[in-house]
């Protein structure tokens, strides 16, 4: 029976206040409207953005609010206008999008759409600035257009990828957010040649799918960097084959990677948000033609600082929103990449829980147990 058109009414995981486990609740999802489709989730992840968030660190609290946005799903019905989507398709929503129509979308160079560019602090529809999430009567707030920990949620056409119906969603909806931020970062914008050195800065999820970047690109030596050595065993899945811990040295770790190097490497990408990480991933790449992407979201009241030498040595430095990938565009192709055997993404899936047990998954990731945690919301 067709669903079109009706409020629904189904389960979703609901925080009502910051840094409280989240609850099961049954929530009334309204029906799309203009450019938007309404999904039904099938699998969803947790990611550490997720966390940072519902700990309501550093922004303004926005509760109650349905949080998640790695996930997969199909399309249950569409709004008006919406023609590129259709019921069934398979589909994984993404936390930033494409319209297709400003000026980044019709860039070559950019994938920072003007429309649809994350906001985390919009937590309404673009369209009409309300929410298709209620309880009772009263608004449930979105977050970054996907809101993934609910059976059904509502976005912005422009926000959803379309793919292989082939591919398996409990999978690939990591891609969505983390794993695509740090391959892309590599394959993308580093560009490391076959043959050559990279350091990584920071073996989280994004650092660690850096790695898996590098790997694919052929690199012969990838250095990884963090402060918990218990780490680095996991490392050596992603292709990492030579770990600097910070705190084993008395000098500064660029030094030490120059020293390893022979004067530096050729590629860095730093993932923690650091801004000595930061500072650090540059100043090791060597001079001439070394390149430092950054990825990692710094605290708002930081600055980068080094010396202007370091430019003027043809070092460079470049930074990175969600690996330069377009969404809608380019997504399609990074699942065929995992369909082809190109790109390794089981190895980031380190736990699985029912939807009944997602705060399992915020003790495990809080507790630094899993990568990722797929939320299976059927069983």
């Amino acid at each position: 029976m067709s669903t079109a058109g009706q409020v629904i009414r189904c389960k979703a995981a609901v925080a009502w206040e910051a840094g409280k486990p989240l609850s099961i609740e049954e929530v009334e999802v309204a029906p799309p409207q203009k450019h938007e489709v309404r999904l039904k989730i099938l699998f969803t992840s947790l990611c550490h953005t997720d966390v940072y968030f519902w700990e309501a660190k550093g922004q303004q609290p926005l509760f109650p609010r349905i949080f998640g946005h790695e996930a997969g799903g199909v399309v249950e019905s569409v709004g008006e206008g919406v023609t590129e989507l259709r019921p069934g398709d398979h589909v994984l929503p993404v936390f930033t999008g494409e319209c297709k129509e400003c000026a980044h979308c019709k860039s070559e160079e950019s994938n920072m759409c003007d429309l649809l560019r994350i906001n985390t602090d919009r937590g309404t529809m673009i369209n009409d600035g309300q929410s298709r999430f209620s309880k009772d009567g009263k608004p449930i707030y979105h977050f970054v257009g996907t809101s993934t920990f609910s059976e059904y949620t509502v976005c912005h056409v422009g926000s959803v990828a379309k793919i292989n119906p082939a591919a398996p969603l409990d999978k690939v909806c990591v891609l969505s957010c983390g794993i695509c931020t740090g391959f892309g970062a590599t394959v993308n914008v580093a560009k490391p040649k076959k043959g050559s050195s990279i350091a990584i800065f920071g073996l989280g999820a994004v650092g660690l799918a850096a790695a898996e970047g590098a790997r694919v690109s052929g690199c012969s030596r990838i250095i990884g960097v963090d402060l918990n050595a218990s780490r680095f065993e996991e490392a050596k899945k992603f292709g990492v084959n030579e770990f600097v811990n910070p705190k084993d040295h008395n000098k500064p770790v660029q030094e030490v990677i120059a020293e390893m190097t022979n004067g530096g490497v050729d590629r860095s990408v730093e993932c923690t948000g650091s801004i000595q990480a930061m500072i650090s991933a540059f100043e090791c790449v060597h001079d001439g033609w070394g390149l430092a992407v950054l990825v990692g979201v710094p605290n708002k009241d930081d600055a980068f600082k080094t010396h202007p030498m370091n430019f003027l040595n043809e070092r460079t430095l470049k930074g990175t929103f969600y690996g330069n990938y377009k969404p809608r565009t380019d997504l399609p192709g990074v699942v065929e990449m995992y369909m082809n055997k190109g790109l390794e993404v089981d190895k980031f899936i380190t736990h699985s829980v029912p939807f009944a047990e997602i705060n399992k998954a915020f003790d495990l990731m809080l507790s630094g147990q899993s990568i990722r945690c797929i939320i299976r919301m059927e069983n």
